[in-house]
């Protein structure tokens, strides 16, 4: 193989683990960003962004530490824990890739009911929509409910009729689904890389040790 040697080996694997690293705190600072900024305002999706950010950045640490100093039990945890995430995130990845338009209706309805009340006007006022779907009588019924309470700019003019918040984020939905599911695939597969380099790294002696120890 074209990286086959310690020195290569552990300057790769380093390597990839920076990248998760500077990713990690990306997400971080994204997620405070937006907190500051007032874009989202959901502590859940904040939590959520940041947790997702802090594990990136341990993994990471947890590999550079592993191979800088050749550490093998660090090494087979680090292993361990990139497989179990590659095989997480290979099926979320492929399950945003096949989702259809009826499954993203459902989804978001779900999510919709699920929002408290101060959530919906903030995301009503920051889209300017009103309710999330009027295609079925069931959906009409919370349509009219959300519409008496929305407080989006459209609702000010009279000549102008408020879109539903599931029109406009439907709209962009399969679009935004696809890239993510296929930048998830594709990250997924530097995480198996993460996996191979480290087993590789992992078997080999260190040139600098005493020659008849085992590593």
């Amino acid at each position: 193989m074209v990286c086959g040697g310690f020195t290569c080996s552990k300057n790769a694997l380093c390597a990839l683990n920076v990248v998760y690293m500077l990713v990690g705190l990306l997400l971080i600072g994204v997620a405070a960003w937006g907190k500051g900024f007032g874009i989202v305002s959901s502590i859940h999706i904040i939590g959520g962004v940041i947790a997702v950010g802090v594990f990136l950045v341990l993994i990471a640490v947890l590999g550079l530490f592993g191979a800088a100093t050749h550490h093998q039990v660090l090494l087979f945890i680090y292993m361990l824990v990139l497989s179990l995430v590659f095989i997480f995130q290979l099926a979320v990845s492929c399950s945003c890739l096949a989702v259809n338009t009826s499954q993203q209706e459902k989804f978001l309805s779900g999510t919709w009911m699920r929002m408290s009340n101060l959530t919906r006007e903030e995301l009503e006022s920051t889209l300017d929509c009103c309710g999330l779907l009027n295609n079925t009588a069931q959906d009409l019924e919370q349509y009219n409910i959300d519409y008496a309470s929305c407080k989006a700019k459209c609702k000010q003019s009279p000549n102008e009729k408020c879109q539903t918040c599931g029109q406009k984020m439907l709209k962009h939905a399969d679009e935004a689904l696809k890239i993510l599911g296929g930048v998830g695939l594709f990250f997924s597969f530097t995480e198996i890389l993460g996996v191979v380099l480290a087993f590789r790294y992992r078997n080999q002696k260190d040139p600098r040790a005493n020659p008849s120890a085992f590593l």
